[in-house]
């Protein structure tokens, strides 16, 4: 009895780790470091997804010569899941390529989040920094 007492003590004391931000928190209309895609992020089923909603005319070429005729629409950040403290995991479609890549979302703060996209093995990352638009 004791035992059971100090452990639940224990317990008791024991501080919280801070939770992950909640997929809401990044949530909202989020531009590319050159300004030249917008991308709409939300809840898909249980999941966090991110689809295009505005594209200039060079991204929109580059989309159509990788194999992806309308950019506008297409879902950018597909089955991203809470991996970490303010970090997501899921997959980036990469439209000049026609190619989906491992990646992670981490909110930097309110109106910043780092996209991260790498190749098999997690080799060979590239990462950008959207702001919230």
């Amino acid at each position: 009895m004791v035992a059971a007492l100090l452990a639940l003590a224990m317990i008791a004391g024991s501080p919280v780790p801070p939770s992950p931000a909640p997929p809401s928190a990044v949530e909202g209309i989020w531009h590319n470091p050159k300004n030249s895609v917008a991308v709409k992020t939300g809840a898909c089923g249980d999941k966090l997804c991110g689809w295009v909603v505005r594209a200039n005319d060079e991204a929109q070429a580059d989309a159509r010569d990788g194999g992806t005729p309308k950019l506008i629409g297409t879902a950018l950040l597909r089955e991203y899941r809470p991996s970490g403290r303010d970090t997501w995991s899921g997959q980036i479609f990469v439209p000049d390529m026609g190619r989906t890549f491992g990646s992670t979302l981490k909110l930097v703060d309110t109106n910043t989040i780092t996209v991260k996209g790498c190749l098999i093995g997690g080799f060979f990352c590239k990462t950008q920094t959207w702001h919230r638009g």
